[in-house]
């Protein structure tokens, strides 16, 4: 067990790091992986992610998910993931595999190509599998962990100039003054932030 109040520091990744590691993901978990660099939410979200949570946003050409208190972390109230256009086109590439969950998996066939894969889609219980750390380690990544990627989430908009207040709705965090806890950045603003 580590010692109290030893945690681990964040250990963001950077762009050339993304491209050594997106590769050496399943397809599964490199559009989960993608999703979270382009929203900033927690691997257990994306987990439980489902298709009646999505609102469609036509005058932005995207949708939102509204995901219910229950998975949010703190559990306070419900939360708001914006899709900007490459979370986006991994919600469209998801798109009519299961009915429920957005992020599922199913074994494909590597005998037999032209016949229906035996299995069904089924969510996907945890990023954080075996997949995972085998391609953190061929990328050389042998100490990044999922939740790192919404480490990288947050750099990379502070880098971009992005609000505090801003960067603190879009991961989901709590402020200390009563205003930017009180006040939630509109959905275009968000939108346009990451």
């Amino acid at each position: 067990m580590p010692l109290v109040g030893h945690q681990r520091e964040p250990r963001p990744i950077t762009w050339g790091e993304q491209r050594v590691l997106m590769p050496r993901l399943p397809d599964h978990l490199g559009r989960m992986a993608l999703f979270i660099l382009n929203t900033g939410v927690r691997d257990n979200v994306v987990c439980s992610l489902r298709w009646e949570w999505e609102i469609k946003v036509p005058e932005l050409g995207i949708s939102v998910f509204e995901v219910p208190k229950a998975h949010v972390k703190g559990r306070k109230r419900s939360r708001v993931v914006i899709c900007n256009s490459v979370a986006q086109s991994v919600i469209e590439a998801a798109r009519g595999q299961h009915e429920e969950f957005v992020f599922v998996y199913r074994r494909e066939r590597v005998k037999n190509t032209d016949q229906a894969p035996k299995m069904p889609y089924r969510p996907i219980a945890a990023m954080n599998n075996t997949a995972w750390q085998n391609a953190r380690k061929a990328a050389g990544l042998d100490d990044l962990h999922v939740h790192d990627l919404r480490h990288t989430v947050g750099m990379r908009l502070r880098e971009a100039g992005v609000a505090e207040g801003t960067i603190a709705d879009i991961l989901w965090h709590s402020t200390r003054t009563m205003t930017q806890h009180y006040s939630v950045a509109q959905i275009v603003e968000l939108h346009a932030a990451l």
